[in-house]
């Protein structure tokens, strides 16, 4: 049997409905659903950056009788994620999802999955620099579509970030729908909506890249 990853592992308390993982999955869950049931269009986008093996959106849409109005890419460096992503998505008989492995740290990796109407940004915010998540958010209006959907994690250390965060997201752009900050758990979850054109992809670039 082939060793897990570091990142599949990271996978692990999701098994545990009463972990901080799952709880903050729920919250993610609750957001797409809750996007999918305020529109409306007969196709709608959805790109994921480090989506891991698609616990949020595959989740949401293996339940819904609308999933096929959804056409969306996850991206994922991860081999094994890769591969547990696309059963998951086979298993739900979701046709209509790309998992593509790739960095998405890089511009390039997002080509013809964008704009988007959904960005999920889930898991990335924590595990790279500030100054990489200050440059990701100023990059987001390349991702998306007008009107589109930014949703968001971000764990809250020492120093919090997430001031700082929402901060950027104003700048950029977005209006804040909605902002989770349990006092039991230290992660957060933020919404987002663009308000703002949107920008053209750029042909190259890195945005961010991984710590860890």
């Amino acid at each position: 049997m082939t060793a897990q990853t570091h990142w599949q592992a990271w996978h692990e308390p999701y098994a545990d409905e009463n972990s901080p993982l799952s709880h903050r999955l729920r919250l993610v869950q609750q957001h797409i659903a809750s996007w999918l049931d305020q529109r409306s269009d007969e196709r709608l986008t959805v790109v994921s950056a480090c989506a891991g093996q698609g616990h949020d959106l595959i989740g949401v849409l293996a339940s819904r009788s609308d999933a096929q109005r959804v056409h969306a890419t996850l991206l994922e460096y991860d081999a094994g994620n890769v591969a547990a992503a696309q059963a998951a998505a086979e298993q739900a008989g979701l046709c209509n999802l790309l998992i593509r492995q790739a960095d998405a740290g890089q511009l390039s990796s997002y080509a013809g999955a964008v704009p988007a109407d959904l960005v999920l940004m889930v898991g990335v915010f924590g595990n790279i620099s500030d100054v990489d998540v200050e440059r990701t958010i100023a990059a987001l209006p390349q991702l998306c579509a007008e009107g589109a959907t930014v949703i968001w994690t971000r764990g809250r250390r020492k120093s919090d970030l997430t001031p700082a965060v929402r901060q950027w997201l104003r700048d950029a752009g977005f209006m804040e729908q909605a902002f989770h900050a349990p006092s039991d758990v230290r992660f957060s979850v933020g919404v987002h909506r663009f308000e703002w054109s949107p920008q053209s992809l750029e042909p190259a670039g890195t945005v961010f890249t991984f710590l860890h």
